[in-house]
């Protein structure tokens, strides 16, 4: 998907969504899967997105689900005695009473936009680290009372290591990829850790971690910051949100927040896993978290932030591999850039495992 759509086009399109006039119509943001837009009204603006349906072959259930669990939050938060802002995504309707607009193969849909707000793409201090740990802590909360069964399963397998090891075997056996150092590097490490894999699917058959509703994609740039008090006001991108493993969602927060130099650096052999700011998020995600916990979920939360890492490293190496036709990539070797990230995220986590385990125990 790419933004070659005519403002004319985009206007129609956001037209659907509101009565009144739109001023103006720009693209937002740099997502790997949606091509997503700011319309502009007089007095207010929303979020316009091209839903990618090779993505989420199943755009009308993400829907559902969006709906389902924005609208408990809203209840949750209308019980609580919050003392600070924060504010859940509102989904909009069509003027047909719809929540997403057809136009030929193309899915659009519109969502509210938090104002006042940024987001970041790397950590820029140990307070911001807690405000980002305490955003997830407050969305697993809202929802902690949510039925699972209530939502869809809108993405099988997604965030399920072993199934992604299946595609990358298949991947690679049909790959003739030039064997050059970093691709080595990238299967020697794949190979390295193909039995560990399934350490977080073999607790859930065992019955010690639960099945909840997990965001699905708590990276750090979709959790959004008021711009004058710089305190988290709202959890973003709520495509991914169905029944899963928290610990999915721990991982992916602090697999992203804890790489101070960001996903897309090109100097990946200096990607080093700070535990100070693994330490921040913990903190603040254990004040609000700390009523829903087990014993066994505290019991798996190194090997959730270790395997997220690994697994998002396998997902970008096996695109590379399939010739790059999921992850958007700016260049043939995009997606291999990424995997060595990740891997050496990896990497740097299994090396400081008992200073992490220590920061549980601790913060517990």
């Amino acid at each position: 998907m790419v933004n070659q759509h005519s403002s004319e086009y985009l206007n129609k399109i956001a037209q659907k969504f509101v009565l009144e006039p739109i001023r103006e119509v720009r693209a937002l943001g740099n997502g790997n899967i949606n091509d997503t837009f700011l319309v502009r009204l007089d007095q207010d603006q929303f979020v316009l997105q091209q839903m990618n349906t090779q993505v989420f072959c199943q755009p009308q259930q993400v829907m559902q689900n969006m709906w389902i669990c924005t609208q408990h939050m809203c209840d949750r938060l209308a019980t609580c005695q919050m003392d600070r802002r924060w504010e859940t995504p509102q989904v909009l309707f069509t003027d047909e009473h719809q929540d997403h607009y057809l136009e030929g193969d193309s899915f659009w849909r519109a969502i509210s936009f938090i104002g006042h707000s940024r987001s970041y793409d790397t950590i820029q201090s140990l307070k911001q680290a807690e405000e980002i740990g305490y955003a997830l802590g407050l969305f697993h909360s809202l929802v902690s009372d949510l039925a699972p069964e209530k939502l869809s399963d809108t993405l099988e397998g997604f965030h399920i290591t072993p199934l992604y090891l299946q595609q990358y075997d298949r991947a690679l056996s049909n790959s003739s990829v030039t064997r050059t150092p970093e691709v080595n590097y990238c299967l020697k490490f794949v190979s390295d850790r193909q039995a560990w894999a399934h350490v977080l699917e073999d607790a859930k058959q065992a019955g010690k971690l639960q099945l909840r509703l997990m965001h699905g994609d708590p990276k750090i740039n979709n959790i959004l910051f008021d711009v004058a008090t710089d305190k988290a006001v709202s959890v973003i991108d709520l495509d991914t949100v169905k029944p899963g493993l928290i610990h999915y969602d721990i991982g992916d927060c602090l697999r992203s927040g804890c790489n101070a130099i960001g996903e897309e650096t090109q100097a990946w052999e200096t990607v080093r896993f700070e535990s100070d700011l693994c330490e921040g998020i913990l903190r603040g995600y254990l004040q609000v978290a700390k009523a829903f916990l087990t014993d066994h979920d505290y019991a798996y939360l190194f090997d959730a932030i270790r395997l997220i890492a690994f697994e998002l490293g396998l997902r970008f190496f096996t695109d590379f591999l399939n010739g790059n036709v999921y992850f958007k990539v700016n260049y043939p070797e995009h997606n291999l850039a990424r995997a060595l990230v990740q891997f050496k995220l990896a990497e740097s986590i299994e090396s400081q495992e008992k200073a992490i385990c220590a920061i549980v125990e601790d913060l517990r």
